[in-house]
C-alpha cells in the first residue's frame, strides 16, 4: 500500500492539519511516512498545501508529484492540482467553495460539501475533519478511530468537549464518499 496525498486550500483552512493528523495516524498504526508542508508568509488567506505519503515500505522522497489523491478545498487548489492525479485515482473537491467540476474523466471526482455539513454541525471549523473523512474513507489507509485518539491527546481536557463534533465531521465525509460510490 502506498498512499500519495496531496492536500490543498488556503491558509486557515486546516490543510496542514489534516496532514499532520494523517501522518500522526499512519505512524500510530506502524506505517512508513512522510510530510512535506508548504504555505505563503500569510497565517490566513495565503496558499497552503502539503505532501502525505503513507506507506507499508520506506518513503524515499517527501515529493508528491503524481498523486493517488488530490484534495482540493478551494478552486485555485483544484485548477492548480488537478493534473497531478494519477488516472484511475480520486480527487476530493469541497463543492462548498470550488464553482467548477473535475475537467478530467480519467478519475474519481467526489464533491464533498465540507463548509456546508460544517455549517449544519454548528461549527464552520470542522470543515477539514469532513474532507478527511471523506480521504480515510476513500483510501483506507489510517482508521477514524486512530485520529480520534490522536485529537484527544492533542486537544486534552480542556477542548475535549470538541471531540464529538470533529468525530461527526469526519463520519459525514465518510458517508459522502458512500453515497457517491453506491
Amino acid at each position: 500500500m502506498e498512499e500519495m496525498l496531496i492536500i490543498a486550500g488556503f491558509g486557515g483552512q486546516g490543510v496542514q492539519l489534516i496532514g499532520k493528523m494523517l501522518v500522526e495516524a499512519g505512524m500510530e498504526e506502524g506505517k512508513e511516512v512522510s510530510f512535506l508542508p508548504s504555505y505563503g508568509a500569510e497565517m490566513r488567506g495565503g496558499t497552503s498545501n502539503c505532501n502525505v505519503i503513507l506507506s507499508d515500505e520506506p518513503v524515499c522522497s517527501p515529493i508528491v508529484n503524481e498523486a493517488t489523491c488530490v484534495m482540493a478545498l478551494n478552486r485555485p487548489s483544484l485548477d492548480k492540482f488537478e493534473s497531478a492525479v494519477l488516472p484511475g485515482k480520486t480527487l476530493l473537491i469541497n463543492s462548498s467553495l470550488v464553482d467548477r467540476k473535475a475537467e478530467r474523466t480519467d478519475v474519481e471526482a467526489i464533491y464533498v460539501p465540507a463548509n456546508d455539513i460544517a455549517d449544519e454541525l454548528g461549527n464552520s471549523k470542522v470543515a477539514n475533519m469532513v474532507m478527511l473523512g471523506a480521504y480515510i474513507e476513500v483510501a483506507h489507509a489510517v482508521t477514524v478511530d486512530t485520529v480520534m485518539n490522536n485529537l484527544k491527546a492533542m486537544f486534552g481536557e480542556r477542548k475535549a468537549h470538541l471531540l464529538p463534533i470533529n468525530r461527526q465531521a469526519m463520519e459525514r465525509g465518510m458517508a459522502c464518499v458512500r453515497d457517491h460510490r453506491k
